[in-house]
């Protein structure tokens, strides 16, 4: 939204999930202060395709709608109401990577390159034509903390360079590849906790996967809950720094750099 404000342009309706409906959502940012800044008119709803938001797209007569960071799927009436047309980004290279949790998946998956996908919505999820890419490289051992913001200035520089083509109706459109395409599944919190009996390796990369903003990667061990946000692994009980909460695997150490405990009572210590 920054983005297009800067470049000039009019964003004339924004809206957002109600606070008490997404206030769990990972990432959620709040668009009050950045609407009322810039005249733009925001409405709070549960979901999408309720009347409200239909009837507030009709009376803004609105050129083109951005969805972006939203987890519901639209109607097909909603979509036939944009004459301009409604547009997605996602945060792979379609068609790979379809679907939910894609920070996390390109981290679990180890990718090298990834990027954002600018493409035309349908109600098929992420199927859209594709109309423009941005692409970057991956640091090694990155973690989703590092990769949502990458990916965020990914959307930025996508958003700009889409908006002079937009407006000058050149943008095409290319038809994804079915063959070639691939879905992620949705990830749950419970999806973040460590095996133990597991490799060292595979529990680093989960913490890294889940770490903020999403919920994080946890060991249960003696009815006491670990998340673990940031990690070391050692190979010698000798260079475990002292004081350190650590867990012991088959193949190594993992040394807690970032953590909070949680007991029965659902209480927590910050680390």
């Amino acid at each position: 939204m920054e983005a297009i404000y800067e470049e000039g342009y009019e964003i004339s309706l924004a809206i957002t999930l109600k606070d008490e409906v997404a206030v769990n959502k990972s990432g959620r940012v709040y668009l009050d202060e950045l609407c009322k800044k810039n005249n733009t008119q925001l409405i709070k709803v549960e979901h999408i395709n309720e009347d409200k938001s239909f009837k507030e797209i009709l009376s803004h007569d609105i050129d083109r709608l951005f969805v972006i960071g939203w987890s519901q799927l639209l109607s097909s009436d909603l979509i036939k109401s944009v004459p301009g047309g409604v547009y997605g980004m996602h945060p792979t290279l379609l068609p790979a990577g379809r679907g939910r949790a894609a920070i996390p998946w390109t981290i679990l998956k180890k990718l090298e390159i990834t990027g954002v996908s600018l493409f035309k919505i349908e109600e098929k999820v992420d199927s859209g034509a594709l109309l423009l890419q941005d692409k970057y490289k991956i640091p090694l051992d990155i973690d989703a903390t590092n990769l949502y913001k990458l990916s965020k200035e990914s959307h930025v520089r996508l958003m700009k360079s889409s908006l002079p083509l937009f407006e000058r109706d050149i943008i095409k459109e290319i038809i994804q590849d079915e063959q070639l395409a691939t879905y992620w599944p949705q990830r749950k919190p419970e999806d973040g906790q460590i095996d133990l009996l597991g490799s060292i390796r595979d529990a680093e990369i989960l913490i890294r996967a889940v770490t903020k903003p999403y919920p994080g990667a946890f060991i249960i061990n003696n009815k006491l809950k670990t998340i673990i946000w940031k990690c070391t692994i050692l190979h010698s009980k000798k260079l475990i720094p002292s004081g350190s909460k650590y867990f012991e695997f088959k193949d190594g150490i993992l040394v807690c750099e970032e953590y909070e405990e949680h007991n029965t009572q659902n209480n927590f210590m910050k680390k």
